[in-house]
Parts: structure tokens; C-alpha cells; sequence
């Protein structure tokens, strides 16, 4: 018969499905529909593998990869939070703490304990690879909100400053994207697409 590791492998993948079914508030580009967290997961690894060499310090890039893959497993359980919705945030962190025992908790000890490690390390942004996966994550959806014509900074009136507050784990990852970011934000607010400082 099967080994006890295997079917629980195959469990922990089955339940990752749930991933394609958790919307989050970020609009596809170009399209009137939200991405999921498969999607954004994807998104977010891929750019991890372009805009690693932007970086300000040398970074263990499968690493980052395999903590984007993973940081955003709890919200299976835990369900997504809006980045700008602070009452949302009041007792997230013990939703997710739960979610993560919960989720990572289907795995053999090994698996579990290297997942739950890498959702820390992300969550605590005290490495350099948690710092620019951490970029990676608020890049994505700025860059979707820039090229959707402001979309959720125009849907929920987010200012620029909270723009800036949000993205700040790019300055700290890496010179040139931060750059970049401050221009796309300097930008949106001079054509209008944020409305408040």
C-alpha cells in the first residue's frame, strides 16, 4: 500500500487548490476581474527570478522563491486581508498563526517545520531574502494599480503617503526598484490616479 508520508503529501497538495479560489483585491491587468492567490503567488516567484539582480545584497533567490510560494498558504484558512484595511488587521495574525498550524500541519514533521520556517522568515522580515520577497509581494499588486489606471488606490481611496508606508520593503531590498517605485507613485499622483496625498 501507500507509505503514510505520500498520502499526506497528496493531501497538502489537494487542499492547495483552495489557493485558486481566494480573491484577493488587486484587479488583473487590463481585466475587470480580481487575480487569486495562485495567481499572485505565481506572479510574485517569477518576478523574484527577474528582479533578483536589482537587489542591494547578495540573496539566496530558490530561497525567496520557495517563501513567496509559501507566505500566503494560511490564507486558505485564514482568508485574505485588504493591505489598506486596518480593521481587517486587528486579529489577523492570530488568524493566520492558526492557519499556519492548520495547513502546514497536514505535512510530515520535516515539510511542515521547513514551510512554517520559511512563513516566519517572511512574516518577521529580518532577512534579506524576507525583505525582498516582501518587496516582490507589495510590488506586484502596485504595479497592477498602476497600469489599471489606479485601480484599488482609486476603488478605496488610498493615499500616497499610505502608498509609500506599504511599499517601503523596497527601499530597504534594493536602490534601483525603489527608484522605480517612487516614479510610478509620483507619477499616478500627477495624472490623478491617487487622490490624496
Amino acid at each position: 500500500m501507500f507509505r503514510e508520508k505520500l498520502l499526506k503529501d497528496m493531501e497538502f497538495i489537494i487542499e492547495l487548490d483552495k489557493m485558486k479560489s481566494i480573491f484577493r483585491k488587486t484587479h488583473i491587468i487590463g481585466e475587470d476581474r480580481y487575480e487569486d492567490d495562485a495567481q499572485h503567488s505565481w506572479h510574485i516567484s517569477i518576478m523574484a527570478m527577474i528582479l533578483s539582480e536589482y537587489t542591494n545584497e547578495k540573496i539566496d533567490l530558490l530561497k525567496v522563491i520557495k517563501m513567496l510560494l509559501a507566505h500566503d498558504l494560511v490564507e486558505i484558512y485564514a482568508g485574505d486581508v485588504f493591505c489598506y484595511d486596518e480593521q481587517g488587521y486587528i486579529d489577523n495574525k492570530e488568524k493566520e498563526i492558526a492557519a499556519a498550524e492548520k495547513i502546514f500541519g497536514i505535512l510530515d514533521h520535516e515539510k511542515a517545520d521547513e514551510l512554517r520556517s520559511l512563513w516566519d522568515e517572511f512574516e518577521e522580515m529580518k532577512t534579506h531574502e524576507s525583505i525582498f520577497a516582501n518587496s516582490m509581494d507589495r510590488l506586484q499588486p502596485m504595479l497592477n494599480n498602476y497600469k489599471n489606471n489606479g485601480g484599488t488606490w482609486q476603488e478605496y481611496d488610498v493615499s500616497k503617503s499610505d502608498i509609500y508606508k506599504r511599499i517601503e520593503p523596497v527601499k530597504h531590498s534594493s536602490d534601483e526598484l525603489w527608484c522605480y517605485v517612487n516614479y510610478m507613485i509620483e507619477d499616478a499622483f500627477q495624472k490623478g490616479l491617487i487622490n490624496k496625498r
